[in-house]
């Protein structure tokens, strides 16, 4: 019985309970780690045929397999959770982990919002707006933009987008005063700009914009591009497609995240995001030129539609009244002016680098391909 109370016995003890305290404060780690991979339910804003929402799951598969599985974001179409239109909300409030869609889609909640998707951009092109976003300033200004209308969310900018079409008609349009009282679908500041044209705009969501073409509620619409157009069934309700314009000459998808969600990711998963962002980018711009350009010669071959240049005259007045409303909307919106003249600084900049360096492909285009390659015809 003398060994119970030799002098080792309190070191003896001491020893025990530190070794059972540090197991229980280990419990909760080991815990932690056993509860399986983080999972994000995110929405899209576009159908589930579209090619957008092919790009939204892209991105999510990128991430997905960069994590090793360790986070797991899944994508639904629009309206699985909430309407197209009403994703910001559903994001920021956390109904919604995150979400793929564009920052026009909330112009009702600050019409600055707009300046990333809509306009001529002061000349740039979808890859310039992207350069001004990530190094001209623009991804603090859209942070400034969001904490004033109390987003909680973290935003990423991401795949440049083509110019888009003026839209889908009736019949061709030849002159500016054709878009008077016309029925049409736009989105954005576009919404200003179709409307002092003389218009009555609808911002309708994608998938409700070919029935209600059918349904001769609208007399125009324009959503994006060959493919998207092509499967949204466009071709079904109008076989007249007027090719250029500035109204959104320059766009980008938006990735967002529920800013507490986020903040909640260990380092590695933040890092990891920040790349997919940026290689889903380069994914979407060459999967772009492949298919887009495959479903332009689709339209015309089978689907029998007609493509026209919009006249000069059109996108002449579209800049005039472009240089209008961003006087407007800049004389009663400080962030609205301080985006506006963060643009025009950066793109006058780059744009004349752009133009003075690089050279016009249309020569080449004559020299290899001549008459044969299809070109829209002059209205």
């Amino acid at each position: 019985m003398d060994f119970l109370k030799s002098k080792d016995t309190k070191p003896a003890r001491r020893r025990f309970m530190g070794a059972a305290a540090a197991a229980a404060l280990g419990t909760p780690m080991i815990a932690k780690g056993q509860t399986g991979p983080i999972s994000m339910r995110w929405q899209s804003t576009w159908p589930s045929k579209d090619i957008f929402h092919e790009y939204a799951l892209d991105f999510a598969k990128k991430v997905n397999d960069m994590t090793g599985g360790e986070l797991k974001i899944e994508v639904l179409p629009a309206g699985s959770v909430v309407p197209a239109l009403g994703l910001f909300e559903a994001v920021s409030k956390g109904t919604l982990d995150g979400g793929h869609g564009i920052l026009g889609y909330h112009y009702g909640k600050q019409n600055a919002l707009a300046l990333w998707n809509s306009g001529p951009m002061f000349g740039m092109d979808a890859n310039m707006l992207l350069a001004w976003h990530k190094y001209g300033g623009g991804a603090a200004l859209l942070q400034e933009l969001y904490a004033s209308i109390g987003g909680n969310v973290v935003s990423y900018l991401c795949g440049p987008m083509t110019t888009q079409p003026l839209g889908w008609f009736k019949k061709p349009i030849t002159k500016p005063e054709d878009f008077k009282g016309l029925k049409f679908r736009t989105n954005g500041l576009a919404i200003d700009l179709f409307t002092a044209m003389g218009a009555a705009v609808n911002a309708l969501g994608a998938a409700d914009i070919v029935p209600a073409l059918d349904r001769g509620l609208l007399d125009g619409a324009e959503f994006n591009n060959a493919t998207s157009d092509r499967i949204l069934g466009f071709p079904d309700v109008s076989k007249v497609c007027m090719l250029q314009s500035y109204h959104q000459s320059a766009e980008t998808f938006e990735i967002s995240f529920n800013k507490t969600k986020f903040d909640a990711l260990p380092a590695k998963m933040k890092a990891i995001i920040d790349n997919a962002v940026e290689a889903a980018s380069s994914d979407v711009s060459w999967k772009a030129i492949d298919r887009y350009s495959k479903d332009y010669i689709e339209l015309q071959t089978k689907d029998k539609v007609k493509f026209y240049k919009t006249p000069d005259s059109v996108l002449q007045v579209q800049l005039k009244l472009w240089s209008e409303i961003v006087e407007k909307k800049s004389a009663e919106n400080p962030l609205f002016k301080k985006i506006a003249e963060s643009q025009r600084a950066f793109a006058e900049r780059v744009v004349k680098w752009d133009q003075d360096t690089n050279i016009s492909r249309r020569m080449s285009v004559n020299h290899f391909f001549g008459a044969k390659a299809p070109a829209p015809k002059k209205t």
